[in-house]
């Protein structure tokens, strides 16, 4: 065999993502890209602040010496130093550049830490609906993966997360705005998750890291608030990238944050500089570092992201699709009008509409829809979901 055959076998499961992404590549070669309604893939659309732009002018006009070359593992001390500020305003807690590691956006970030801590058989607790690529994520590291269930509006299950702890766990990995959900995991739930992880560690001695993915942070709407990991948990690792809130995702640039009061703070910090270098990344891109001291809490404007999830919703809402209202980030998640939602997501196709079948996320019945397009799309295509839905009902 050509390849190894663990990989062929993920391969032959696949990204449903990326599935739907070439299949949209197929229909608007035949049918013309106006003519297809591509929700699958959450490549913002929206242009960076125009702060971004000016600042990358200035930084090429003006180079600094050796400004593609190479750098500490870890990332330029004045960009680690911009964003440890940033997070000490965030969540009122003494951050400095030595928490800090620039990593290859928050996928980079999340392998970083896990090859930092796991050791084979060590296991690692996921709430369903997850992130596609999360169980290749722990798989690259010998990690075994346990997906627990959430409730019935996705919120965290915490007796659930409770009862799937053993002696192997290492960490919880939640991702909050959620992909696909869009739910934000409130303030009580994340300060018990911290509580309960908090008193394996001092009552029987066991860490385990809570691992947060949030590179819809700052994408929430009517007043949401994402809770604060850090002000929940000392064993707390903020994973996060600047593909969303700055429609950065090509550029591959993000940063882990490892809580100021980690008792072994040092150690773990030093771990993900060295499995930074040693994956692969080597380090986070160069320019985007130089960029990001000028940016920091800068965003797209979320109000166009708001606009398009209450067009979404309430165009799918009066079909008659059923959906939880998104809080954050830029995707719905409603359930399919019938069981077998692969088989849905193909009588979506027949109406040239590109979804995601909610299997790939670990929640079969539902199907995800990404709104990070144009208002004209999302109207354009709500015949075709009501033609979709009257076929199958």
């Amino acid at each position: 065999m050509a390849i190894a055959k663990a990989i062929k076998e993920k391969m032959e499961k696949g990204s449903f993502i990326r599935k739907m992404f070439e299949e949209g590549d197929r229909l608007k070669a035949i049918h013309g890209p106006e003519n297809v309604f591509d929700f699958s893939l959450g490549n913002p659309n929206l242009d960076p602040p125009e702060a971004v732009n000016r600042e990358l002018i200035r930084i090429l006009k003006d180079p600094l010496p050796a400004l593609h070359g190479y750098m500490p593992n870890a990332g330029y001390a004045e960009t680690r130093r911009a964003v440890a500020e940033f997070l000490s305003r965030e969540h009122d807690l003494p951050f400095s550049e030595k928490e800090v590691v620039m990593t290859c956006g928050a996928a980079g970030a999340i392998n970083v830490v896990l090859k930092a801590v796991l050791e084979p058989g060590d296991e690692v607790i996921i709430p369903a609906p997850y992130f596609v690529e999360y169980l290749f994520y722990v798989d690259n590291f010998q990690g075994i993966p346990k997906v627990v269930s959430t409730s019935s509006d996705f919120s965290l299950d915490l007796e659930a997360i409770e009862k799937a702890i053993t002696g192997k766990t290492k960490v919880v990995l939640i991702n909050s705005p959620n992909n696909p959900t869009g739910r934000v995991y409130d303030r009580e739930t994340i300060f018990k998750l911290g509580e309960l992880l908090e008193h394996k560690r001092e009552k029987e001695g066991q860490v385990i890291y809570l691992i947060s993915d949030e590179p819809y942070r700052k994408i929430v709407y009517d007043g949401i608030e994402v809770p604060s990991i850090f002000q929940a948990c000392r064993q707390a690792i903020s994973v996060t990238s600047y593909s969303k809130d700055l429609s950065l995702p090509g550029e591959r640039i993000g940063y882990l944050a490892i809580h100021p009061r980690l008792p072994e703070k040092d150690e773990l910090a030093a771990a993900c500089t060295f499995t930074n270098r040693i994956l692969g990344f080597v380090n986070a891109p160069a320019l985007m570092q130089r960029l990001l001291p000028a940016v920091q809490g800068l965003t797209v404007d979320i109000e166009v992201y708001k606009r398009r999830r209450d067009l979404f919703y309430e165009g799918l809402s009066r079909i008659g699709y059923q959906s939880a209202k998104p809080e954050g980030a830029f995707y719905l998640f409603p359930r399919s009008p019938i069981p077998d939602d692969v088989a849905f997501i193909r009588v979506l196709q027949e109406e040239r509409i590109l979804a995601v079948p909610g299997s790939g996320f670990g929640t079969p019945g539902y199907f995800r829809l990404a709104y990070c397009t144009s208002d004209e799309v999302i109207e354009r295509s709500l015949p075709g979901f009501e033609r979709a839905f009257a076929k199958v009902k």
